[in-house]
């Protein structure tokens, strides 16, 4: 049977479907699971990195150098897709990861802007969420980290030149803002889940279809490679407990 862990691997892989020859930056375990079955399945130009200065292959051997001006290049060129995480994330794509609260005294410190507007302006970002509630999708955010769309579009051309929320991936489903106004849209459920589960932990409407379609089934030497190869320690169970 797979779990639920193993559909949002396959969520998560399937981000980078058709990216080419693309720097693929996941952070957390289960998008670094999904860059590296893109990679040895239908995205096999993907490049890999140590998250540090290295190339890598599909065994982790260092197949190149990425030197920090080389690696500025490809961002700000928009030949890297991250995937992100998020403290909270609007309808329009916001992310915040830096407080919870007004910025003057906020309630909760968190990690900071790091490199979030750059990463949103620059390249296609998107985000995995592993635990979805209305804590994390919310109205609004508290502090813009991550631009989103209408933040970028009020910025103007020099913000949406490079900008791109490609997916937002959850342990209930999968979410894009392919709607004429660039509000998130769900676009398929885990199996298992509702609808109106994924509405009820949303702090904010969601556009979607009368039916919305299951996250696809993973093939078998999908699963082969996620169980054997990959991730034969489990980690992915972890973020998205059975």
């Amino acid at each position: 049977m797979t779990s639920r862990a193993e559909y949002c691997v396959l969520a998560c892989a399937d981000a980078w479907r058709d990216n080419g020859e693309v720097l693929a930056s996941p952070m957390g375990a289960v998008p670094a699971i999904g860059a590296r079955l893109a990679k040895r399945t239908f995205s096999p130009d993907l490049l890999l990195t140590d998250g540090e200065a290295l190339l890598v292959g599909l065994d982790g051997r260092a197949e190149g150098w990425l030197p920090y001006r080389q690696h500025l290049a490809m961002v700000t060129g928009g030949r890297r897709h991250v995937m992100m995480g998020a403290s909270q994330l609007d309808r329009f794509g916001n992310q915040n990861i830096s407080c919870i609260g007004d910025w003057q005294r906020p309630t909760r410190q968190l990690l900071g802007v790091r490199g979030a507007p750059v990463n949103t302006l620059n390249n296609p970002t998107s985000y995995w969420v592993p635990k979805h509630s209305r804590r994390v999708f919310v109205e609004k955010v508290d502090m813009v980290c991550g631009v989103g769309y209408d933040s970028a579009a009020t910025a103007g051309p020099s913000a949406t030149r490079y900008h791109r929320i490609p997916r937002v991936v959850s342990d209930l489903g999968v979410f894009d803002f392919a709607t004429p106004d660039h509000t998130m849209r769900l676009v398929s459920l885990h199996p298992g889940v509702t609808a109106e589960e994924v509405q009820d932990a949303t702090g904010f409407p969601l556009a979607c279809a009368d039916e919305v379609p299951c996250t696809r089934e993973p093939t078998a030497e999908e699963l082969r490679l996620i169980r054997e190869v990959i991730d034969p320690q489990g980690l992915r169970d972890r973020e998205v407990p059975a």
